[in-house]
């Protein structure tokens, strides 16, 4: 359950924003803190050794990872569309439970597959945004050598506290619908409980 491809990852390297980045481009197009910040994250990889850093400077690598890409997702918004029509039947404390333990599994899932990032060209489509929208989807291309380049597509929607990652679509798959089939299939069999117990193993799991 919850399988996760390492292609669907790759989206961290166009959405991990830095703090940095929060403060002084907050009022930056999309596509414009996009394409700022996943240079400043991969250039944060490099210069700490990415996959060949030893145990410690991993952990402490993935930690920083965090620290920049937390504040610009809307975990609320995401883990509630990947529950789907069950989020309504859960109580308050379930939904923070749920939206807790959601964050953690993206979070640890994709800081670790970062820590294995190569170099790749990566290509910045023109964005389509007109004065005064609010939801704007930003395309990158990832380009492999020998192989079918990657494209990514960012939702992203405009709050008071600046632009937020509410979807990633890669390769055609959307990452809240890719989880919304298991959660659902999961809640069937046992209940919004059995999701948040399964939602923690597989977070014990990744922190071993």
């Amino acid at each position: 359950m919850f399988a996760f491809a390492p292609l669907l990852l790759l989206f961290i390297l166009g959405a991990a924003l830095s703090e940095r980045s929060q403060v002084a481009n907050q009022g930056d197009a999309p596509d414009v803190l996009i394409r700022t910040t996943t240079e400043e994250v991969v250039a944060l990889i490099k210069q700490n050794g990415g996959s060949k850093a030893d145990p410690d400077e991993r952990q402490r690598l993935i930690g920083l990872i965090q620290e920049k890409v937390a504040p610009h997702f809307d975990f609320v918004a995401m883990t509630r569309s990947a529950v789907g029509v069950n989020w309504r039947s859960a109580t308050p404390k379930e939904q923070e439970r749920l939206t807790f333990e959601f964050r953690a599994l993206l979070l640890r899932t994709y800081s670790q597959v970062l820590l294995s990032y190569q170099d790749n060209e990566i290509v910045y489509k023109p964005l389509r945004l007109s004065p005064g929208d609010t939801d704007a989807v930003v395309k990158i291309e990832i380009k492999q050598s020998g192989r079918e380049a990657i494209h990514i597509s960012f939702a992203m929607e405009k709050t008071s506290a600046g632009w937020k990652v509410r979807d990633v679509v890669v390769l055609g798959v959307s990452l809240v619908t890719n989880y919304r089939s298991s959660f659902t299939t999961k809640i069937r069999e046992s209940g919004i409980d059995g999701l948040i117990r399964e939602l923690e193993e597989k977070n014990k799991q990744l922190r071993k």
